[in-house]
């Protein structure tokens, strides 16, 4: 691979992935505490997934971004045949409940090579490293504090979260913010053609690099892994 002085990098499935139990544990919490129409617990774990994938795919089409406690309620709502009796729900206390289980079951480094590139490339020099992800059900506060658990934000210049600027990749604005918030000290003269962004998903990652003007990674949904940035 050629050299780049800043490399972004894609959080979900390029640099982490989801603890399996985590997820179950959600399921049950909501099968167990909003479920007056006795959903059962399978039919539960569906509704999440519906909420996640058109949440993601509105996200990426507006370019904006809609937040975890909205989608939380979305949950709820399908899950009671599309109520919108949510007065008595105590939004805020609902997620920090979420935040401690993410804790809980945190999620797991995506592979060995995810932290041994960001390794490589912190221990250089040479390169500056960032972080540009969507957010849904897991807001950006709770994820700072899973990559410092992880140790990953260590390996990282600055991270950049959907939720917490209002703007979704592929959204050029996202990118942009990318670019604009890059250490000019670090690298007075940087090229667009110097700065690579890598991440699993072609629309969100690949295609909203390239229209921001800068290169492009697929890994991990295709044969190539990223550990082929070290190549």
């Amino acid at each position: 691979m050629p050299f780049y002085k800043h490399y972004s990098f894609d959080l979900w499935l390029t640099l982490i992935k989801s603890n399996p139990a985590f997820k179950t544990e959600r399921a049950r919490y909501f099968y167990t505490n909003f479920n007056s129409v006795k959903k059962s617990f399978e039919e539960v774990c569906v509704v999440f997934r519906q909420v996640d994938l058109m949440v993601n795919s509105i996200n990426e089409k507006t370019g904006k971004n809609i937040d975890a406690e909205e989608m939380y309620l979305m949950v709820i709502s399908i899950i009671n045949n599309y109520s919108t009796e949510f007065q008595d729900i105590a939004i805020d206390e609902l997620y920090n409940e979420m935040e401690l289980l993410v804790l809980k079951y945190m999620p797991q480094v995506y592979c060995a090579d995810s932290t041994n590139v960001l390794y490589r490339l912190k221990e250089s020099g040479l390169s500056t490293t960032s972080l540009l992800s969507n957010t849904g059900f897991i807001k950006g506060k709770t994820l700072r504090r899973v990559l410092q658990e992880l140790r990953l934000d260590e390996l990282l210049d600055f991270q950049l979260y959907s939720d917490e600027v209002r703007l979704s990749k592929p959204n050029q604005q996202f990118f942009q913010l990318m670019l604009d918030t890059i250490d000019k000290k670090k690298h007075p003269e940087l090229n667009l053609t110097e700065v690579i962004h890598i991440g699993d998903n072609p629309l969100a990652d690949v295609r909203g690099a390239e229209k921001a003007g800068i290169r492009s990674l697929q890994i991990n949904s295709n044969h190539l892994s990223i550990g082929h940035l070290l190549l």
